[in-house]
């Protein structure tokens, strides 16, 4: 079996974090070095392993941003 490999090519923001040192997070990160994608998921202590999460394309982020703002600053 392959190992899937990644790497934070750039570090958003900590979106939570749980009693046993788990962050939610919101990265920008390239897996199997591919292009960096807009990602949200949760991280072991020391970025060592993560958990379920999901990858978003710009697209897909920019729709995101979009409805949050909706959400969020309504005018």
């Amino acid at each position: 079996m392959n190992d899937i490999t990644n790497t934070i090519t750039k570090p958003l923001a900590v979106l939570g974090e749980n009693g046993s040192g788990y962050t939610k997070e919101a990265n920008f990160v390239s897996w199997n070095g591919n292009d960096a994608k807009l990602d949200i998921r949760i991280w072991y202590p020391g970025h060592e392993r993560c958990g379920k999460g999901v990858t978003l394309t710009e697209d897909e982020g920019r729709n995101l941003y979009e409805a949050l703002k909706e959400i969020y600053e309504p005018e």
